[in-house]
């Protein structure tokens, strides 16, 4: 667990993303122990959704919290097997080589900065799941939370893919030798090898093109949409007061209707 916790540290700091890191066309991580450290993270943020139904006026829930804890995960994971397909087209159709495993560890990687965001703030919700009886307001800050971290998750991995898809275009022009090392003169290694950004700056002297930046623009709203409309499918996440525990509610309405209604319940 302890070398799974210190790749998500590379990952947050920028460090298995640096084109030097890439030069193998691939995140040098493994999927399976940070696809590990993503369910954990995601379940203590379940946990801290559920203080809310344990804390409510009417007396505990504990089932919410057990609920709350196990959709957490499959929340991400579920929105990760509808729009990888998307991705990985969209990736191949603007000139990528990445392999399909390389766009799924990217994702993996995505995922984690997500979630590890999302757990960040996990402390904020207990605390106010404490301090509050406002379901309204329960429901839209985790809202809130949710689409921070997300935000940030997809700017990571946009910003990664471009560094993967460089680091690619980099290694096909190497001349010759090992396309995985750097040049033995100093001289000669490219700028943009020697500057080290952080997980979501931009590479110094290479942007998107315009197209590329539309195509993957439209990825990103798929994604949101997607992900936005799988924690509706999974509600109740932190369950309403008066009503009885149930694991799923009945399919009606949608995502972006039912925060219109929570946000004007808020003021009402």
């Amino acid at each position: 667990m302890g070398s799974w916790l210190k790749n998500l540290d590379r990952v947050l700091r920028g460090e298995a993303t640096r084109l030097a890191a890439l030069r193998g066309e691939d995140l040098e991580i493994p999927a399976g122990g940070l696809s590990a450290v993503v369910v954990v993270l995601a379940m203590l943020y379940g946990v801290c959704m559920g203080c809310y139904a344990v804390f409510q006026p009417g007396g505990p829930i504990f089932w919410q919290m057990l609920a709350s804890t196990l959709k957490a995960p499959a929340l991400f994971y579920l929105t990760l097997a509808v729009t990888f397909p998307s991705l990985y087209v969209f990736n191949t159709l603007v000139g990528s080589r990445l392999s399909v495993a390389a766009v799924f560890r990217l994702l993996i990687a995505s995922l984690a900065v997500n979630v590890a965001v999302l757990a960040s703030f996990g402390p904020i919700v207990a605390f106010f799941s404490l301090s509050t009886t406002s379901y309204p307001f329960m429901v839209l800050l985790n809202v809130v939370m949710f689409a921070v971290s997300g935000g940030l998750g997809l700017a990571f991995l946009l910003q990664t893919l471009h560094r993967m898809t460089l680091a690619s275009r980099l290694t096909a022009t190497m001349p010759t030798g090992d396309a995985s090392s750097p040049p033995q003169d100093a001289g000669a290694v490219p700028a943009q090898l020697v500057e080290e950004p952080g997980a979501l700056e931009t590479t110094p002297g290479h942007v998107l093109g315009k197209q590329v930046k539309t195509v993957f623009n439209c990825w990103v709203v798929i994604f949101a949409l997607v992900g936005a409309q799988m924690g509706w499918v999974l509600r109740p996440f932190i369950g309403a007061p008066g009503t009885p525990f149930e694991w799923f509610r009945e399919r009606k309405s949608n995502f972006f209707q039912a925060v219109l209604q929570t946000l004007a319940g808020l003021f009402s």
